[in-house]
């Protein structure tokens, strides 16, 4: 858990910073222009994964402290990851970080709602969650803050801009493997006790998320690229978020094992299901 709370968020501003790199205010224009990919992504995000993962919660009959966890899982908004994998399998970054920006703010809203109705559903006990308006402005300049800079040195040194390119891709991908790794290591006790049930849940999950995200809006007659950062958007969750809901606002560290065991799991599945999407492609 700590790992992913210091060194992931620090990991990732660098590559945001990266990304920023590759970015003009155009490419955003291009998104209020097209906005029909931003709708059918968040629609996907705020109210098909929910059901979704209900329906997973009852057909694995999880304890209904853990089924809370899914959901509240389920509510969290796209993770910041998704902006580096689709960065990575050549997804519209630009689409990314508007929706992450978007969906950081609906979910002050839409994260307890769907966490209380859960609560009232399983009754796990005399618990409730308010709204997160200090968390989703941490994401918030997570996400926006590197990238604007990025996009600043691009606007000033476009030479420097495109010979770092490359170099930031490298980065990235060792980046990536970095935290796998670490996630791997910092939660090897979690993952061991409680991978058959909760392992087999949050990575069908995952699973689901990041095809639902790439095949409704293809079946919308949406770009591959921004089929591709849909998919990363609803199908990678901001599973630190999870977390710190779960333990530091519930006060229930159990409620936070789905989070966490996701937290490792999401990582190495999305990177085979961006490898899936790039070679289906090429054929």
């Amino acid at each position: 858990m700590e790992f992913a709370a210091v060194a992931l968020p620090l990991a990732l501003g660098i590559i945001m910073f990266g990304l920023g790199l590759d970015l003009t205010p155009g490419d955003f224009a291009r998104v209020a222009r097209q906005p029909k990919a931003a709708a059918v992504a968040l629609a996907c995000q705020l109210l098909v994964l929910p059901a979704i993962c209900f329906g997973l919660v009852l057909m694995f009959r999880l304890p209904p402290i853990l089924a809370v966890g899914m959901l509240l899982l389920a509510a969290s908004p796209g993770g910041t990851t998704a902006n580096l994998y689709s960065h990575l399998f050549r997804g519209d970054v630009a689409l990314n970080i508007s929706l992450t920006a978007i969906n950081s703010i609906i979910a002050v809203v839409t994260l307890p709602v769907i966490t209380n109705l859960a609560i009232a559903v399983f009754q796990p006990g005399d618990l409730a969650v308010g709204l997160q308006f200090a968390k989703t402005l941490e994401v918030f300049l997570m996400v926006l803050a590197p990238v604007g800079l990025g996009m600043t040195v691009r606007a000033l040194r476009p030479g420097f801009a495109r010979a770092m390119d490359k170099p930031v891709r490298i980065a990235s991908v060792a980046i990536l493997v970095g935290v796998i790794a670490g996630a791997v290591a910092g939660s090897f006790d979690l993952l061991a006790s409680n991978f058959v049930l909760l392992g087999a849940i949050t990575s069908l999950f995952c699973i689901v998320s990041l095809s639902v995200g790439y095949v409704v809006p293809r079946l919308a007659n949406i770009a591959r690229p921004q089929a591709v950062a849909s998919a990363f958007e609803v199908g990678i969750h901001n599973a630190t978020l999870a977390i710190v809901i779960a333990q530091g606002v519930l006060e229930r560290p159990d409620m936070s094992l789905p989070a966490g065991i996701y937290g490792v799991l999401m990582f190495p599945i999305a990177a085979l299901f961006g490898l899936w999407v790039t070679r289906r492609q090429g054929r």
